[in-house]
């Protein structure tokens, strides 16, 4: 295990490299406890490092064989090696070549990094230091070497042998079992992107034709048996090469793409060039074993890492602290094509809400950090909601502040300066300045400074001058690391509602005309304030459309004005934030009254508001997909985050039941209707309209079953009994679990035999049980911890129970601190062998100052008792460090 050296890594302190490698040559023989590795590396001085340096390789856990300088065994005198280390004190000041034998044990290797076994095959994961556990490696991602790799197998064992580029060569060995493959790349990349897959895996194949009329071989490589699952990951492909060609004239570059699915994957998928590695859940999907929200991550995954071909592979990274780069700009397109692909403004919405759920917390915790960082002790711990979701809302502004077209020219600009370079966010930046000759210094500041902004809003209308005067204000609270934050370039997308619902045209004498035409105005200083004429009577103001900046926001609109938006507002994710901004008002008064032993009040205005989108939805005026979205009241993740401080989950609990059940039974007869108005589809099509009705069918079901407990029982024991996919059929067993008993356990059993030769499958079903916000949970996750499905050395397994259950908000928090002292021995009990996965499980504990004083103590305790153990990996202490900071 690589413990934790304490010494941080400052972006202040990069330098170029001494030395570049410019082709790598690897010849790799694959057994599964001793996998020999030939390294043979073309190196030369490089003109910007530092002359005459020493030149030193970078290991983890390596066991050398022999090392040779230009065809000659290397003097031991001349290098000093370690499992961590090969250093050269003297190389060469010419070019030279350097030949390298290391074994590997890909069997043993549990973390899951460099080369191991997933399953029947072997894999590999480089990003972002698991290069120097396959070889000595100069392994930073500013140095790009071309590949060319050579693999060895036994032929039964491995028949496919897979790796970066074109295959060049293959056959079989003479006399032996063996056989071999040889790949070419020929794109320069750095060594995170490096991959290798072998073993007996099936595949479908497909071809896609590019713009200019090239072929290209697609492969998608599955365990035997699951070939049927992987047609929806094929067409998403194809789907993705094709948006990329048109709306930003990418074209792949390979002969050949392929992706793999594994079961055991630390991430979601990796960018490898030419060869994707994906966890199996972002590739196997059938109706009857997928959901819709399975099938929409599939898509949205497969072109993430496609997109990746040309924003991280083409275009690499400087450096770590540059991750945004590649990461927040890709989400960004993903997001993008998405959204083509299904409902705009829904997938807004969807997205919005994993930013506010994953990244608010973030920023507002000890673990805060920008979206650039400046230091780091461990990189792994950087791949964050604030590199990846509010990196791509930066791009986001960017492109609603310089508009589409200079954002489009400023894009191929990129593309065409530093296509095959590492390149640095000024990089980045530089070229929308020249498109849209804009100075985009202070915009910069998005990239340097942690933290939320929190946006402040207040008007005053006059009559007699039939003007509004609107005074808008930004702020963003110290962080750890900053305690004074620069004011910070915030485009504000607005509009002004009449009382009749119209929109009136904005005309102002203190915004630039194309301010106005827009409808965005641009916050660059601490506050601004305009005044709006030709006002003929008090408007409703619609704030930050379509969610155009990543703020909280204190306005000063009425209960009164947010009916009016959720009814009349044109644009459609305010529409669904005025319905959410109701509800958490409502949510945080009632908590408050059942924390002073008051009954919380059910707010009639908003009852009836919450019938009138059922009315519409019901008579097909407003889209399915948004009507779910607009029913779903905010999560109690979302009421503590509003919250802020002294939570107490058993009271925003109690209060958010409260609301569903009053809501469930003052619209049953609506939502019943609902229910059985949007079911019965004899064929299923994973297309976003279908998908819609199926929502907020399954909306209604649970609304219902919130409200009216028998019904909704009975009615979730038809749908179960009658689905014909498994988007139905979860639904109806997630409204079956909202109450006590045997039936709900007897649905429970049968589920978990009806799948019990489906992993991914029964990881729905070990979340599910792990968020019953019940005390007997606790004891229900320890015995699925013993369950023949679950095991602590697969990553999708621990995300979906321990994950699950740190989600869980009531029975993780639990006043006893029984929660967190779960985590805690899972977290040290995986640190061993997998740091990656615990570290990333102690996010669960990342907002705990925030919680009343008991639970703190309690969240602390957990804290101090990990940081007290004296071997822990890098990962885990790096986190932990910080949450106690």
């Amino acid at each position: 295990m690589r413990t934790s050296t304490g010494q941080p890594i400052r972006l202040a302190d990069y330098r170029p490299p001494d030395y570049l490698i410019d082709a790598v040559e690897l010849d790799v023989s694959l057994h599964r406890h001793a996998t020999r590795v030939v390294s043979t590396l073309a190196i030369r001085p490089n003109p910007a490092g530092r002359a005459g340096a020493a030149l030193a390789l970078d290991g983890d856990e390596l066991q050398l064989v022999s090392i040779e300088l230009d065809g000659n065994p290397l003097d031991p005198a001349a290098f000093a090696a370690s499992p961590e280390k090969l250093v050269l004190a003297n190389p060469p000041q010419i070019p030279f070549t350097l030949r390298i034998e290391t074994q590997l044990d890909p069997a043993g290797n549990t973390k899951l990094m460099g080369l191991y076994r997933s399953g029947s095959a072997y894999c590999t994961q480089c990003e972002a230091e698991g290069f120097r556990r396959i070889t000595y490696f100069l392994d930073r991602p500013d140095v790009l070497s071309t590949y060319v790799t050579r693999l060895e197998a036994d032929k039964a064992e491995a028949p496919v042998l897979l790796a970066n580029g074109n295959l060049e060569a293959h056959g079989d060995l003479e006399g032996t079992s063996r056989h071999f493959a040889v790949w070419r790349d020929p794109h320069k990349k750095p060594s995170y992107l490096f991959a290798l897959v072998a073993g007996d895996l099936a595949h479908i194949a497909d071809r896609f034709v590019t713009a200019s009329g090239r072929k290209v071989d697609l492969g998608i490589y599955v365990e035997h048996g699951r070939q049927d699952r992987a047609a929806y990951a094929m067409d998403s492909l194809k789907r993705s090469m094709r948006w990329d060609e048109q709306e930003y004239g990418r074209e792949y570059d390979l002969d050949v793409f392929n992706i793999v699915a594994v079961s055991d994957f630390n991430m979601g998928a990796m960018e490898n060039k030419g060869l994707n590695v994906f966890n199996d859940k972002y590739v196997l999907a059938l109706p009857e074993t997928a959901t819709d929200e399975d099938y929409a991550g599939i898509e949205a995954v497969i072109a993430h890492e496609y997109f990746h071909n040309w924003t991280g592979n083409r275009i690499t990274c400087r450096d770590w602290f540059q991750l945004c780069l590649k990461e927040g700009l890709t989400v960004f397109r993903d997001q993008d094509f998405s959204a083509h692909e299904r409902s705009a403004p829904v997938k807004r919405i969807a997205d919005v809400r994993g930013l506010r759920a994953a990244q608010f917390p973030e920023d507002a915790g000890p673990l805060a950090h920008n979206v650039r960082p400046e230091i780091y002790h461990e990189i792994n711990n950087f791949y964050t909601a604030t590199v990846y979701q509010k990196g791509a809302e930066v791009i986001r502004m960017l492109k609603l502040l310089i508009g589409a077209p200079a954002f489009r020219a400023g894009m191929d600009l990129y593309f065409e300066r530093y296509d095959g370079t590492a390149a640095t966010i000024e990089d980045f930046l530089g070229c929308f300045a020249e498109t849209s000759g804009r100075d985009l210094t202070d915009f910069k500041r998005w990239y340097s400074q942690a933290g939320t902004p929190l946006l402040t809003f207040r008007s005053a209308y006059d009559e007699a001058a039939r003007s509004l005067t609107l005074d808008m204000a930004q702020a963003t609270a110290p962080t750890r690391d900053q305690a004074v934050k620069l004011p910070l370039t915030i485009p504000i997308a607005l509009g002004m509602i009449d009382a009749a619902g119209g929109e009136i045209a904005l005309a102002s004498a203190d915004a630039n005309p194309s301010e106005l035409a827009s409808g965005v105005l641009e916050l660059t200083t601490a506050s601004r304030r305009v005044t709006f004429t030709g006002v003929a009577s008090r408007p409703t103001l619609s704030l930050l459309r379509g969610f155009s900046a990543p703020a909280r926001v204190d306005d000063d609109l009425t209960e009164a004005d947010l009916l009016i938006l959720s009814r009349h507002d044109r644009d459609s994710f305010n529409r669904w934030q005025a319905m959410q901004s109701l509800a958490t008002r409502l949510l945080l008064r009632a908590a408050g009254a059942i924390r002073a032993g008051q009954a919380p009040k059910i707010d009639a205005d908003f009852v009836e508001a919450y019938g009138a989108i059922l009315g519409e939805a019901q008579a097909g005026r407003i889209d399915a997909a948004f009507a779910a979205q607009a029913l779903s009241l905010p999560s109690e993740g979302d009421i503590a985050r509003e919250m802020e401080r002294n939570v107490d989950p058993d009271a925003i609990f109690v209060a958010r039941d409260s609301l569903r059940g009053a809501l469930g039974r003052a619209h049953a007869p609506a939502l019943a209707r609902l229910h059985d108005s949007f079911g019965g589809a004899a064929h299923f099509s994973p297309d976003a309209a279908s998908a819609g009705r199926r929502a907020l069918r399954n909306a209604a079901l649970l609304m219902l079953a919130a409200g009216k407990a028998e019904e909704g029982a009975q009615r979730a024991q038809r749908q179960l009994a009658g689905a014909n996919n498994m988007t139905e059929r979860f639904a109806a067993l997630a409204a079956l679990c909202l109450t006590p008993g045997a039936a709900r356990e007897h649905a429970l059993e049968a589920f978990a035999r009806a799948h019990a030769a489906d992993p991914l499958i029964l990881d729905k079903w070990f979340i599910l049980q792990a968020q019953i916000p019940e005390k007997e949970t606790l004891a229900r996750v320890r015995a699925l911890m013993s369950h023949h499905a679950f095991s602590m050395s697969n990553p999708n397994r621990v995300r979906a129970l321990i994950g699950g259950f740190s989600a869980n908000q009531t029975q993780f928090n639990r006043a006893d601190g029984a929660g967190y002292a779960l985590l805690a021995e899972i977290v040290l009990t995986l640190d061993p062998t997998n740091p990656q996965v615990a570290a990333r499980l102690l996010s669960g504990l990342r907002s705990w100052r925030s919680l009343e004083p008991q639970r703190q103590s309690k969240a602390q305790e957990a804290l101090a008792g990990i940081a007290g153990k004296t071997q822990l990996s890098a990962d885990v202490r790096d986190i932990v460090t910080r949450c106690l900071s």
